[in-house]
């Protein structure tokens, strides 16, 4: 039986969905996101902090839903980088901030308070508590990372 443009474009707009069920790191299950009324990074596009240095707010019209959060973008271009590899510009400890994640526990963050440190995106509490995450960087990454597992429910 054909369908008419109506089902079209339905079908059309449900495929881009059902494909990124498909793409490693789309599964629910993994680690948690930190998500403020359920938007990853109060709505800032996590591929600006790479291609601007900045963040840059996203737009709801331009958004995706990915390990249980929703992810904003400035640009279509950038919501397609993210699909084809999410877990390069998400930020690292689930977007919950780093300097807690170091100390053993969870905190949420704040656009602002951000830094990429060998290609990857940490955020954090306050740009006053960033500061003390910068004092010790890789001894904090590296702490953050022995805790994370079991911070995040996956140890």
């Amino acid at each position: 039986m054909p369908i008419d443009r109506r089902q079209f474009i339905l079908l059309a707009a449900a495929a881009p969905i059902i494909a990124w069920a498909g793409v490693p790191g789309f599964a629910q299950g993994a680690a948690p996101i930190y998500a403020e009324n359920g938007i990853a990074i109060d709505g800032t596009d996590p591929i600006a902090y790479f291609t601007e240095g900045r963040p840059v707010p996203g737009s709801a019209d331009i958004a995706l839903e990915w390990r249980g959060a929703t992810w904003r973008f400035a640009s279509e271009a950038n919501r397609d980088a993210f699909i084809a590899n999410p877990t390069a510009y998400a930020p690292q400890f689930g977007g919950y901030c780093a300097w807690a994640v170091a100390e053993g526990y969870t905190a949420s963050t704040v656009p602002d308070a951000w830094r990429i440190v060998d290609g990857k995106l940490y955020l954090n509490y306050s740009r006053g508590i960033q500061k003390r995450w910068e004092g010790d960087v890789p001894g904090n990454i590296a702490r953050g990372n022995a805790n994370w597992p079991e911070l995040s429910g996956r140890s």
